[in-house]
């Protein structure tokens, strides 16, 4: 470029016609003019070898991208933010420095493209778009395994959400789903646009939808307003189709499996943090932020439905801490019992409690529903009894001095608070 300049204005261009002619603003010709040959070579140098902010990690990048080609720098970003967030970085430097991994490394993208037709954009709490997706992941143990979910969005802002199972869906599983949905967004929309899942839709009369017995009935229940595409036409509900893509390719892809309530409570944390905190490539705005004007115009939820009876409630493992997941809040079971149960099972009651039991059917805990998320909900019977530990360490204490049985009086005293 400097060279380019120099012959350029030796030709007889203007200042002003060199830039043009180059494709770059008069203030670079000038910068570049405002140096000599000697000095233009040093720089170049020195840019060649300056260290660059993701130099630290380059490492663990080069690992991704050497074991997963098909990565995207998206994706790239978001591991980072996960695995490091308090690192503060555009996504436009890690794609620059992915770029240039690849490009060093020889590491060429594997790509698989696919076009969607645009449509209007809704207006605001009018549609919500549904849709199923699969994908294999390696578990931690080795080998792989099949996973399941289903996925929601808000046409207007693009806010999503999504729910796995290890196995494939039932019609329970999917007004569970829709429960869970509605909770997330805090209302529903005035239509539902769905795929012809079998799931859902028996057949098609005459252009009249014929559900399954079930869901006919929470349709009834819920007073839904569902509308089902034509089959292969993804058009239909483009939007839907690309977060379940956005979903496989940005959260699930590589990702290790441990259990399905880690793998559910990281993809609570994926909508946080990328899927719906990410600007969107069409809109060009964050769907949480549009979310939070679009949420105003759904569908309060008056009632809560129990989906599963007691005699079909809902399994969760028992997590290491003594806590199961529930609509993204923890809730508390006794101590030990994550090494007495694999499994415990949850029903709801029309009060707003959540009863946990075990297979035999002994009731283990029952805790009043969270309305908020992100919380530990503990019953304090759950927690250690620490008066003997307390004991333990004034008996330990008071053997040190000579007059035991005085310093074991007093010790005994200021731990209940006395003078």
């Amino acid at each position: 470029m400097y060279m380019e300049i120099k012959q350029l204005l030796k030709q007889g261009f203007s200042k002003t016609k060199v830039a043009k002619k180059l494709g770059i603003s008069r203030s670079t010709v000038y910068r570049y003019l405002k140096r000599n040959p000697k000095d233009m070579a040093e720089w170049v140098d020195s840019i060649q070898y300056r260290r660059k902010k993701l130099d630290s990690y380059k490492s663990l990048i080069l690992s991704w991208l050497k074991n997963h080609p098909d990565m995207s720098a998206a994706q790239v970003f978001d591991w980072q933010a996960e695995k490091y967030p308090s690192l503060k970085i555009g996504e436009s430097t890690v794609r620059s420095y992915v770029r240039e991994l690849r490009k060093e490394y020889n590491i060429p993208k594997e790509t698989n493209p696919r076009s969607y037709e645009a449509i209007p954009d809704c207006p605001m709490g009018e549609q919500m778009q549904v849709d199923f997706g699969q994908t294999k992941n390696k578990k931690h143990t080795g080998g792989t395994t099949k996973l399941y979910f289903i996925a929601f969005v808000l046409s207007h802002s693009r806010h999503k959400y999504m729910y796995w199972l290890v196995r494939p869906f039932t019609t329970k599983d999917v007004i569970q789903a829709h429960e869970l949905a509605f909770e997330w967004y805090e209302g529903i929309t005035r239509e539902i646009v769905y795929d012809q899942d079998n799931l859902l839709i028996v057949s098609e009369n005459s252009g009249d939808l014929i559900l399954t017995e079930e869901f006919q009935k929470y349709k009834e229940q819920r007073d839904l307003t569902l509308r089902v595409c034509r089959k292969a036409d993804p058009e239909s509900k483009g939007k839907i189709e690309n977060v379940v893509g956005f979903i496989k390719n940005n959260f699930a892809k590589h990702r290790v499996f441990y259990n399905i309530d880690s793998w559910n409570e990281q993809g609570i944390a994926w909508l946080k943090r990328t899927g719906n905190a990410k600007v969107h490539n069409t809109t060009k705005k964050r769907p949480a932020e549009v979310f939070s004007l679009e949420k105003q115009h759904l569908r309060p939820i008056m009632n809560k439905i129990n989906v599963y009876p007691v005699e079909n409630s809902i399994p969760r493992t028992v997590r290491s801490d003594n806590t199961i997941r529930y609509l993204s809040n923890r809730y508390s079971l006794p101590l030990g019992s994550f090494h007495k149960y694999k499994e415990v099972y949850l029903t709801t009651t029309e009060d707003d409690k959540l009863i946990i039991y075990s297979e035999g059917g002994e009731i283990l805990a029952k805790h009043l529903i969270s309305k908020e998320k992100g919380k530990l909900i503990q019953d304090r019977k759950h927690t250690r009894d620490r008066t003997k530990g307390i004991e333990e360490f004034i008996q330990t204490i008071s053997n040190q001095f000579e007059n035991k049985k005085l310093a074991y009086n007093f010790l005994q005293k200021s731990s209940r608070g006395e003078s």
